[in-house]
Parts: C-alpha cells; sequence; structure tokens
C-alpha cells in the first residue's frame, strides 16, 4: 500500500528552488526592467529610443521562436541538462555586458542571446519539473513557482534603478549575472530533482511499497507527442484562448499608465494604479494556482479571463478613480494566472510526454501575442488619437479566449490515484466529475 510522508514533502522544496531560480534570474531583469535601462542605453548608443527598442522586441522574437526547441529538448534529454547550462551561460552574457557599446548590432546581438537562453532557463522547463513532482497539488506548486517570477517583476525595475544611479547600466547587468551564478545556480544545481522517483516517492509525496522506479517513471511520461496534439481540437482551442487574452492583457498593462493619464489622472495615480495591476499579477499567481486544483481548471481560467475582460470595459469607461484601480487590478489578476493556466492545462489535456515541446509553443503563441497586443494599442491610439477603439476590440478578445477556454471538455490526464501501491492515471476529470465554479 502506499503511505504518506509525515515531514515535509520534497517537492515543496522543488517549487521554492523554482521560484528562487525564476526571481534571481535573467528574466526579470531582461523583460520587466528594460524600460528602466532604456534611457541610458539610449545616451551611451546615440541612437533612438525605438532603435534601442528593437533589441527588446528582438529579446521576445527569439525567445518565443527558442521556447519550443527548448522544450523539446527538455523532453528528451531531461530538463537539468538544459537549464543548468542556459543559467550558466546567461550569467555570463550578463556580465559580458560591459564590452557592450559603440555599435547598436552589439546590443542587438546581446538581448538576442539572452532570448534564446532564457528559453532553456524559463517558466516552461520549471513548469516540466513542477509538473513532474505534484499531481492532486500540481496548480498550487505552479503558483508558487511563478510567484518569484511575479515578485522579479515587482523588485528588480527599482533594484535596476538604483544599480544604474550607483554603478552604471552595465555593471547592473553584470551583479544581476553575478547573483545568477552565485546564489540560484548552486541552489537549482542543488535541490532541483528533476522527478520524485529519485527519491522513491510518488508525486505529492505518496511512497509506494510496491511499484519500481522505472513502472513510475513510465507512468509519469504518458500523455501525447507533439505531432499527436497538433493534430487535436483542444490544442487550438487553447493556443486561441492563450492569444487573445495575452494580446489584450499586455495591451492594456503596457498603456495602462497612459490611458488613466489622459482621463486626467496624475502621474502618481497612474502610478499607483500600475502598482495595483502588479499586486493582481502576484495574487493571480498562487491564487489561480489553488483554485486549479480545487475546481474544473477551464471554468477558473474562463472566469478570471472573463474578469480581466469586465477589466478593459471599467477602463474604456473610467471616470473616476476607483474604477481605474478596480480595472487594473482585474487585468492583473488574468495576467499572473496565465502563467499558471497555461502549463496547468497543457498537462491535463496532452499529459507530460511531450510536455516541454506542447507548452514551448503555446509560451511561444504567447509571448508573440503579448508583443503584438502593445503594438497593436500603441498603433491604433496614433491613428484614431484616442484608446476607446482598441480597448473595445481587445474587451471583446478577452471574452472571445474566455469562451475559447470554457467549451474545453474533460481532462484525459486528470488526478491520479495510488491503487495498491502503485500510479493509476486513468482517472479522468470532467465538469461533471469535477467541482466547477457554480455547481
Amino acid at each position: 500500500m502506499a503511505r504518506t510522508r509525515t515531514t515535509v514533502f520534497y517537492g515543496w522544496w522543488v517549487a521554492l528552488t523554482a521560484a528562487v531560480g525564476l526571481f534571481v534570474g535573467a528574466i526579470p531583469i531582461v523583460i520587466f526592467s528594460f524600460g528602466v535601462f532604456l534611457r541610458p542605453i539610449t545616451q551611451e548608443f546615440h541612437e533612438g529610443r525605438g532603435a534601442v527598442s528593437f533589441a527588446f522586441t528582438l529579446f521576445n522574437v527569439i525567445q518565443a521562436i527558442s521556447v519550443p526547441f527548448a522544450g523539446w529538448l527538455m523532453d528528451r534529454f531531461g530538463v537539468r541538462r538544459v537549464i543548468l547550462p542556459a543559467m550558466i551561460l546567461a550569467s555570463l552574457v550578463l556580465m559580458l555586458s560591459r564590452f557592450c557599446s559603440g555599435n547598436i548590432w552589439q546590443l542587438y546581438t546581446f538581448y538576442g542571446t539572452l532570448g534564446f537562453l532564457t528559453a532553456g532557463a524559463g517558466p516552461v522547463a520549471y513548469s516540466k519539473v513542477i509538473s513532474q513532482w505534484f499531481d492532486r497539488h500540481r496548480g498550487l506548486a505552479l503558483g508558487i513557482m511563478m510567484f518569484g517570477l511575479g515578485f522579479g517583476a515587482f523588485v528588480m525595475p527599482s533594484l535596476a534603478q538604483y544599480l544604474i544611479a550607483q554603478l552604471g547600466w552595465h555593471l547592473a547587468y553584470v551583479v544581476v549575472g553575478a547573483g545568477i551564478l552565485l546564489v540560484s545556480l548552486p541552489l537549482v544545481a542543488v535541490y532541483l530533482k528533476e522527478r520524485p522517483e529519485q527519491l522513491g516517492l510518488l508525486p505529492d509525496g505518496e511512497i509506494s511499497a510496491r511499484s519500481t522506479p522505472r513502472a513510475e517513471r513510465k507512468q509519469s511520461d504518458r500523455g501525447m507527442s507533439w505531432a499527436e496534439a497538433r493534430r487535436t481540437r483542444t490544442f487550438w482551442l487553447l493556443l486561441s484562448g492563450f492569444v487573445l487574452v495575452a494580446a489584450s492583457v499586455h495591451a492594456c498593462s503596457t498603456h495602462l499608465a497612459a490611458i488613466l493619464a489622459d482621463r486626467g489622472s496624475h502621474a502618481e495615480l497612474a502610478a499607483l494604479a500600475t502598482s495595483l495591476l502588479g499586486a493582481g499579477v502576484l495574487i493571480g499567481r498562487t491564487g489561480s494556482g489553488y483554485l486549479l486544483d480545487r475546481f474544473f481548471a477551464p471554468r477558473v481560467a474562463a472566469l478570471i479571463f472573463a474578469g480581466a475582460a469586465g477589466g478593459i470595459a471599467l477602463l474604456r469607461i473610467a471616470n473616476s478613480q476607483a474604477l481605474g484601480f478596480a480595472a487594473a487590478f482585474l487585468i492583473g489578476l488574468a495576467l499572473g494566472a496565465e502563467g499558471d493556466v497555461m502549463p496547468y492545462l497543457t498537462s491535463r489535456y496532452f499529459g507530460l510526454r511531450s510536455f516541454g515541446e506542447i507548452c514551448g509553443f503555446n509560451f511561444a503563441g504567447f509571448a508573440l501575442a503579448g508583443g503584438l497586443g502593445a503594438y497593436l494599442m500603441g498603433a491604433a491610439f496614433d491613428a484614431k488619437g484616442s484608446y476607446a477603439m482598441p480597448l473595445a476590440f481587445f474587451c471583446i478578445a478577452a471574452l472571445s479566449g474566455a469562451a475559447l477556454i470554457m467549451v474545453l471538455g474533460s481532462y484525459p490526464y486528470g488526478t491520479a490515484q495510488v491503487v495498491d501501491g502503485t500510479l493509476d492515471r486513468d482517472v479522468r476529470d470532467s465538469p461533471t466529475q469535477a467541482k466547477g465554479i457554480g455547481q
């Protein structure tokens, strides 16, 4: 028979390690702090902000293209063999930023290389490990993992601003690169065990008295291949839903301060609304994970995404500070929840066999849609002189994304049960079997 450990399950240490790996990593300093670096880099290279901003676009495009390939490598060779070299190389590239000056192509090479490397040391890599360690508590564990990235988005811009003021932008990157090499890399190398079978455990802390590690590994590797997944209706429903919601929430979060400023809000109030959006992101990271474990996940996701559509609608009609703040918080919830919902639904509908590659394609669509949404919002404002039309469009897009997620059927790879000491992963969750919101 299977029994449960009375001590803290080691998987929770894996989740915390993943959170630290994302927090002290390249993504918070490159993505969430780019605006802080924009002005000093522009001054050094004597280029316009558009030319410098293209480096950020290049980073996102190369990362999106590289994530499916990185996921393919993880599925075939293991996550640690991808994530550890990627962390080492990313830290070295950050520390080599001091040699990046003079020619704009050097800046493009710097950001493009980081885009390729962060594909192997980002959320998809850690999500695959977490999904192997957790089944019944997978949503909460993913939320803890993504909290590290959300906290990095909250802390890193201020830290980067301080480092730039004290040391300059080159050394700011050097400090973060050294932090990866000296802090997160050793923790990940020591504590990020790839599978619970390495410690004689089953997912969620069960201990099998009868199963062999080989048998349990075979069970945890059940699922579709990428070729099988891309031929299913479910994959395209998921991807379309993620793309529509990602474009909408990223467009609104990027332009939030400008939208409120156009309505007459002071800079301080606009900044406060941005902080509330950040608070929504942090709550969405962990709160959505908790709900995913307890209710039918598509309903949880659809409710949060519909809330984002409501927030966008409020943003369009907001004529008071309270409505603007409520809109920012609702949009932040969806922005945070997407990081949990995407890997969770990927694991439930396609299993773990090719999780890295399948989730990598979903992440690529998510990243590209986010960048496109922000661009479309700005382009529409330039054309019309108002945010009214694009806000209405993105409200409809977010609602459409929620509707696509809502029509998903039962999980082919639902929560496993332990029967006579072995994992039984043939259990299927469905809207009638799972506890659904509104039931």
